[in-house]
């Protein structure tokens, strides 16, 4: 208590007229009882003067429920949007999730091994969560982990490949809505078994021989973007690193000295090698179920970081071995994380989420007209697909809700969701933004974008951009503009986006 409150609070009680002491410094008893019963009365008057203030908690303390469920795909299901088919499942794909309860609405955040939801689906996975747990489907905070041998859902697109009987395919629909009732009714079910969440933990570890970017610099200074997620060109792996995030970031939530969930965020694209038919959730899988392992009563989630131009390739050669060393080498950096966290007193959350109005890329190939000429018997099904993502997109934007940039803010920590395969640059800003805070960035949420590059990557020539892509260019500042809004609570003073270098 300052001075000046100790002083207010002392004329409040009574001075003895001779000393000027307050009159509870006084030792009879008459005069004692009676400044302790105004010292009451005052105490009560100025906890109800006390301002409702962002994280004060409303209608009870706070509360955890923890969920999963199995979302892995038939054999015969369309793999990262239609690229190939499941011929076998080499491990099960699951959907992962929380729910932080007791300050205003339910909010839920829940990560899933699938390659991205997109537009229509996305929308339904938010319905049907929400119901589930009581909430606005706004308040759902979803990602995928983008795992190439999984499913990519859009279900506009599957629908526009069906009406005009084409042989690409981009997810079953029964399936689809078969999966997302699943995950529902998990949600619906942990209501049943909260617990009492009185902190959040924060704990970071540098992760060592996983994340190279695409970019690298040749010796004679010419730039180039083949770097992906496995390589053998001996230029590509022996150039640096380029520009990563090099932490995995551990958001943890803890009733008491007792941990209830963990979530690691690290911005790589989570693929070893793929496109053999089979069913994974490939090395992140992997070292998220050896943590889950180990720590068995902690609930264990793992979510991509923002990583469209963030690949495993300097240290990956595609070899199947490679697989397990690079979930050795993610386990170990969350369990570096773990060993770092921090616990911090935590009282309510705030949640925050802004509009991102983007424009549909017009480039040759990618207009409204280009994406209909591809919808032919005679094109390639992947390029039937890829068209029908497109045209799915566009019809978002004339028709649809804008996508949006949520953010569950707890104070010493926020968790924030960007759309589609954003490039780290903005992962970067988003840490620029809140340098006091501890901020957890996940990338992949609505899918619908495709890449989200800088403007630099455009200008550039960024190979990768010949499809996938579907935002035109000055997207950087007005993504970054609404990370901005949703990031920085009222009144602070977020550093200036103007660029995501």
């Amino acid at each position: 208590m300052g001075a000046a409150r100790r002083g207010w609070l002392g004329d409040y009680l009574g001075r003895d007229a001779s000393t000027g002491s307050p009159l509870w410094c006084k030792h009879s008893v008459r005069d004692t009882m009676a400044a302790m019963g105004r010292l009451i009365l005052a105490l009560i008057l100025c906890l109800a003067a006390v301002p409702e203030v962002g994280f004060a908690t409303q209608g009870g303390a706070l509360r955890l429920a923890v969920f999963t469920a199995d979302v892995t795909p038939p054999i015969g299901h369309g793999m990262m949007g239609g690229s190939w088919l499941a011929k076998s499942i080499n491990d099960p794909l699951e959907a992962n999730g929380l729910i932080v309860l007791g300050d205003g609405q339910p909010v839920v955040f829940v990560s899933v091994d699938w390659c991205e939801i997109r537009n229509k689906a996305f929308m339904r996975w938010q319905e049907v969560l929400a119901q589930a747990v009581g909430t606005t489907p706004e308040r759902v905070l979803l990602t995928t982990i983008h795992q190439h041998d999984a499913p990519v859902a859009d279900l506009e697109a599957e629908q526009i490949l069906r009406s005009r009987k084409l042989a690409g395919t981009v997810c079953d629909l029964d399936f689809h809505e078969r999966a997302v009732q699943a995950v529902g009714r998990a949600a619906a079910a942990s209501l049943s078994a909260t617990q009492p969440l009185t902190h959040v933990g924060t704990g970071q570890a540098r992760v060592e021989r996983i994340a190279s970017n695409r970019r690298y610099t040749l010796p004679d200074g010419s730039v180039r973007f083949d770097r992906m997620s496995s390589t053998r060109n001996p230029a590509a792996i022996a150039a640096d690193e380029g520009l990563i995030d090099p932490f995995l970031k551990t958001l943890s939530f803890w009733s008491g000295e007792v941990p209830l969930a963990a979530v690691s965020f690290y911005a790589v694209h989570p693929m070893s090698y793929y496109g053999q038919g089979e069913v994974s959730a490939d090395f992140p899988g992997i070292a998220r179920r050896m943590r889950q392992q180990e720590t068995p009563a902690v609930k264990q989630i793992y979510a991509t970081g923002c990583s469209g131009n963030i690949v495993a390739g300097k240290y990956n050669t595609g070899a199947r071995e490679n697989r397990t060393e690079l979930a050795q080498r993610l386990h170990d950096g969350m369990a570096a994380a773990w060993h770092d966290t921090r616990r911090h007193p935590i009282e309510g959350y705030q949640f925050r989420s802004a509009a991102l109005r983007i424009e549909p890329r017009s480039d040759p190939g990618f207009t409204a007209d280009g994406l209909e000429h591809a919808l032919r018997d005679e094109t390639d099904p992947f390029r039937q697909c890829l068209a029908a993502m497109g045209l799915s997109w566009r019809r978002r934007l004339a028709s649809g809700p804008p996508i949006r940039i949520p953010v569950l803010d707890l104070g010493v920590a926020q968790l924030a969701v960007l759309p589609g395969e954003a490039y780290v640059e903005f992962q970067l800003a988003a840490q620029r933004m809140r340098p006091d805070s501890f901020v957890c960035v996940a990338g992949y949420g609505d899918g619908a974008t495709g890449y989200i590059p800088t403007e630099q990557h455009f200008a550039e020539g960024d190979a990768n951009l010949g499809d996938w892509c579907w935002v035109a260019r000055g997207s950087q500042s007005r993504l970054l503009d609404a990370l901005s809004e949703a990031l920085v609570a009222s009144g602070g003073k977020p550093q200036s986006p103007a660029d995501a270098r």
